[in-house]
């Protein structure tokens, strides 16, 4: 069978969907590149051995699906009238995040005159540690009720935050934010207290950027549990790992043992925190080589499935444009982001160097 023609637009965060077609089990065609021109994306278009477009003009008729791995007026780019422009030729398209809620209701508007199929990618949900929290927390919800959210992110994923858990707990109404707690002008995190599908949830934000270096200075990008009667479940980091924690509780017979380990509590042998998957978290070249690349695929082919069905985007679109309003709530609740000027690189620790030596 013909593999579908695919289209990636940018070659900023676009490299990371343009290595999904290194994947010898990557059912696609990468027919070639529409970006600005410049020495990156002609070295990834000869890398990749394809053609270099740089308007939506020369975009050939035969492309099934394009990629627009470029941001809209939030950042500034240019994306969203790409993905217009590109449906509108009959092209499906998958759009990168974020974009302003006024913007997804142009696609979408786009999409539904063009008879095409629009999807906005948040990238985190395809990434294998976050799926296996995500498929944890579904088979959690449906045995116990949810009792609360501890939720700490980064400025640059805040809108992310908000699709896993969505997708987590199948649920995003009633969602709000109730307050913000008061804290030290130098303190990175802003924590505010609010709710997502009816659970509590405490949230932190960083809201500070270093501008000479906007994609690095996170602490981390996603930590969120989930908790419950029956114990607690935890995506440490976004790129794992993922913990189940039983939830402490004392048997009754304890009260008239002379020793607490007599007690013939069966709960009282397992483990007090238990990992789903791997116990450690992926190294940032296993994030960047294999994780992110798999993410992308999967997005890709998810769409592409989507397209087939001739899926509709309206409900799609709905949802992220409820995501979308409850993200600039919360942003705008923290208030401006900090700016920072670092003088100096973080140095970067491993657990070997807190280590006391032999």
């Amino acid at each position: 069978m013909t593999r579908p023609r695919v289209l990636v637009a940018g070659t900023g965060f676009g490299r990371a969907y343009l290595a999904a077609f290194e994947r010898a089990d990557f059912g696609f065609e990468l027919a070639g590149i529409l970006a600005s021109g410049g020495a990156r994306s002609r070295a990834c278009a000869a890398h990749h051995g394809v053609p270099l477009w740089t308007a939506v003009e020369e975009v050939p008729d035969d492309i099934d699906l394009a990629c627009v791995v470029i941001g809209g007026v939030m950042n500034g780019g240019p994306g969203p009238r790409l993905s217009q422009a590109l449906m509108r030729r009959g092209v499906h398209v998958l759009q990168e995040h974020p974009l302003h809620p006024d913007e997804l209701a142009q696609c979408l508007r786009a999409a539904t005159e063009s008879q095409v199929v629009f999807r906005l990618n948040t990238h985190y949900p395809h990434v294998e540690p976050v799926r296996r929290f995500i498929g944890a927390a579904r088979e959690l919800v449906a045995r116990q009720r949810p009792l609360f959210l501890d939720v700490t992110c980064a400025f640059q994923v805040l809108y992310t935050v908000f699709d896993i858990l969505g997708q987590a707990l199948g649920s995003i109404r009633p969602h709000g934010v109730d307050g913000v707690l008061t804290e030290g002008p130098e303190a990175p995190y802003r924590s505010l207290a609010g709710r997502f599908a009816g659970v509590p949830m405490s949230f932190r934000l960083q809201n500070e950027l270093v501008p000479s270096d906007p994609d690095n200075y996170s602490h981390l990008f996603h930590r969120i549990t989930l908790g419950t009667d029956g114990g607690h479940l935890t995506l440490v980091n976004t790129h794992g790992p993922v913990q189940w924690s039983m939830r402490p509780h004392m048997p009754a017979d304890m009260r008239d043992l002379v020793s607490f380990g007599d007690s013939a509590a069966p709960h009282l042998e397992v483990s007090s925190v238990e990992h789903l998957g791997p116990a450690r978290g992926a190294s940032y070249r296993e994030v960047l080589r294999d994780l992110w690349p798999q993410a992308t695929a999967r997005a890709i082919a998810a769409t592409w499935d989507e397209a087939r069905s001739h899926a509709d985007s309206r409900g799609h679109v709905q949802y992220h444009m409820s995501l979308a309003k409850l993200a600039m709530r919360v942003s705008e609740a923290c208030g401006p982001v900090r700016l920072r000027h670092p003088k100096a690189p973080p140095e970067l620790l491993s657990a070997s160097d807190l280590l006391e030596a032999p």
